[in-house]
C-alpha cells in the first residue's frame, strides 16, 4: 500500500488586482513559504485574515498548496 509524506506547504493569499482590457477580474498572489505542515485549515484561515488587512487589494481567496512524496510501502 503507498503512502504519502507532505514535507513542504505554502499558504498563498489571492487578491484582487483590477479589470484587464476585456473586463475580467485579474489577480496577484501572496505567498507565505514554510508552513508547518501540521497546521490546520482553521489555523491558516486565522493567519490569512489577520494579515489581509496588510494589503490594499481585495481578497479573493486562501490557498494552500502542499508537496507529498507518495511512497510504497
Amino acid at each position: 500500500m503507498a503512502i504519502t509524506n507532505t514535507f513542504r506547504s505554502q499558504l498563498q493569499i489571492v487578491l484582487e488586482d483590477g479589470l484587464d482590457e476585456k473586463g475580467n477580474m485579474t489577480y496577484k498572489n501572496k505567498n507565505f513559504n514554510n508552513v508547518k505542515t501540521e497546521a490546520t485549515a482553521d489555523q491558516l484561515f486565522a493567519v490569512a485574515n489577520a494579515l489581509h488587512p496588510l494589503q490594499q487589494r481585495k481578497l479573493s481567496g486562501i490557498e494552500r498548496n502542499d508537496s507529498s512524496l507518495i511512497l510504497g510501502a
